[in-house]
């Protein structure tokens, strides 16, 4: 353990990591390997996908597009380095990439809370709302949707990893999980930390229950538009619109609830390495499976391009 006289003595980080079994570190590289390979696989096939078929140019797919491309960023931040760490165990990281590597994923993580959001107020618009569907969701709305969740997760983002880098970091330089997140960086700080727990405490709420506030609104007016539909049919095809970004959302917040908004006193670093390793790993690689399996607009625009591809390559031959 490095002791540190104060803040400008600090030049890097040790991250603890998941574990120092040394029998569990070449299983665990091969799973976050695998793991890394779906996420990047799914979602920019998800991308790709979106773009080669025309029918999914529409504002759920643009928020969709939008979404995997987050989902890959902020997962590669935090990944490679894990699984480096893993393999080499080297498991120090620069001050500079430390804070660095937490802009990045703070950013991209809030973008993701406002990306969601942005899709339950479009499913709103589609099952409440059909015939103002194309007049109120243009293309110009959607834009400034995803432009303002950028622009507003950017500034937010910056004042978080500054309030956090410049703490006093003198205890240790030790990280106790296996990236550089908020909460593991603070418990080494010996700086006076509660007037900056509080602010940075009430951004996260702020960010979670806002959107959190549009996602419920909106589900509370499409469960009400379903219950009024005299058809069962439509029934069904209304909530099969709703029921990937439901399962999506569940999966988000639920795990940035149970990690974030419980008392400092209450949470344990072993479990709360857990709920990380879930939203920086497994949620990126869940979206694209989820947007896929339980989506038969994706799953027969898939089987679209295959059969193109199936028949460019038969001509070739």
């Amino acid at each position: 353990m490095t002791l540190m006289e104060n803040i400008s003595e600090v030049t890097e980080f040790i991250l603890v990591g998941l574990t120092d079994a040394l029998e569990l570190q070449v299983p665990l590289f091969l799973i976050f390997t695998l793991i890394y390979l779906i996420t990047l696989v799914g979602n920019l096939g998800m991308i790709m996908l979106i773009l080669l078929d025309s029918h999914l140019h529409t504002p759920m797919y643009f928020f969709l597009s939008n979404l995997s491309l987050v989902d890959c960023v902020y997962a590669s931040a935090v990944t490679p380095k894990v699984m480096v760490g893993f393999l080499t165990g080297d498991k120090i990281i620069s001050y500079n990439a430390c804070a660095a590597q937490m802009f990045f994923f703070v950013t991209f993580v809030t973008i993701e809370s406002f990306l969601l959001a942005s899709m339950a107020f479009d499913r709103h618009t589609a099952v409440c709302k059909p015939l103002h569907y194309t007049t109120t969701m243009t293309s110009t709305i959607c834009a400034l949707l995803v432009t303002s969740s950028h622009i507003c997760r950017l500034l937010q983002s910056s004042v978080i990893v500054d309030f956090t880098f410049h703490l006093s970091f003198c205890h240790s330089n030790v990280i106790n999980d296996f990236f550089c997140d908020i909460l593991p960086l603070m418990a080494l700080s010996c700086s006076d930390i509660y007037t900056k727990q509080i602010v940075l405490f009430t951004l996260a709420a702020c960010n979670v229950f806002f959107t959190l506030l549009v996602i419920l609104n909106s589900y509370l007016f499409i469960f009400i538009a379903i219950l009024r539909m005299h058809s069962a049919e439509a029934q069904k095809k209304a909530f099969s619109t709703c029921a990937s970004h439901l399962t999506t959302v569940s999966i988000f917040y639920g795990t940035i609830i149970f990690m974030y908004l419980q008392p400092t006193s209450s949470h344990s670093m072993d479990t709360g390495k857990m709920a990380s390793v879930f939203y920086t790993m497994i949620i990126p690689m869940l979206n694209p499976l989820v947007y896929s399996l339980r989506n038969k607009e994706v799953k027969s625009a898939f089987k679209k391009v295959v059969e193109n591809e199936k028949l460019s390559l038969g001509l070739n031959f």
